[in-house]
């Protein structure tokens, strides 16, 4: 008789659903400068901006922020091109999100800093670093002239806060022995974290067991 073989659940990749409010933004010590930035809009040092700081440290909630407070539009910098430029500012306010050197139209970014300038808006560019191998020299000057504000690692007490929001954001109910023991196996990082949250969420369902304190010493004990 053929033996039974059991059926796999199987993960799949849903989308899920992260809140930009003011609200649900976390706040402390790693991002206070940050967070100032945006409060104190239009009181701004210059009209134009750079919010720097590691994927997954709230670059682009503090810029959904903003962009509610301010009626910013939105465009990644690689969708940029010049035919984007003329209505980018009918607002008088942009967020640039995620600006790479050698993923931007450099023409079209400099002509829209130009254009900023000549009209008075206020552009607010997000990115995990300074774009340093730029190759237009007069964007290359006009990026470093840009004051820039810099989201920091996150200190203890904010980095066990966000294991519990990227877990509500997943719908995912955890204590504090998980919240405990991820903080003490996985790497201080934001994207570190981000990426434990989503292992833990997609390994329960694989397997389909809760997520305890046992199934993440499973994933992550050889992190310690």
């Amino acid at each position: 008789m053929p033996s039974r073989v059991q059926p796999r659940q199987l993960a799949f990749a849903l989308s899920h659903a992260e809140s930009f409010t003011r609200d649900d933004f976390l706040e402390g010590p790693a991002n206070t400068a940050a967070l100032a930035l945006i409060d104190t809009w239009p009181d701004w040092p210059n009209r134009v901006m750079l919010l720097l700081g590691p994927e997954a440290s709230g670059k682009s909630h503090l810029a959904a922020i903003w962009a509610e407070q301010s009626g910013a539009r939105s465009i990644s910098a690689h969708a940029l091109t010049s035919s984007e430029v003329p209505g980018a500012l009918a607002t008088g306010a942009l967020v640039i999100e995620d600006i790479k050197a050698g993923d931007i139209d450099e023409r079209a970014l400099f002509h829209l800093l130009n254009l900023a300038r000549e009209d008075g808006a206020f552009v607010l560019m997000t990115a995990r670093v300074v774009p340093a191998r730029v190759e237009l020299r007069d964007l290359r000057s006009r990026l470093r002239a840009v004051p820039a504000v810099q989201l920091m690692p996150p200190d203890d007490h904010l980095f066990r806060a966000l294991i519990v929001k990227f877990s509500a954001d997943r719908q995912l109910a955890i204590d504090e022995a998980i919240v405990s023991y991820l903080v003490s196996h996985i790497e201080r990082s934001y994207a570190a974290l981000r990426h434990a949250v989503e292992l833990l969420d997609t390994e329960a369902l694989r397997l389909g067991r809760p997520v305890t304190r046992a199934l993440a010493a499973e994933l992550f004990r050889g992190n310690s």
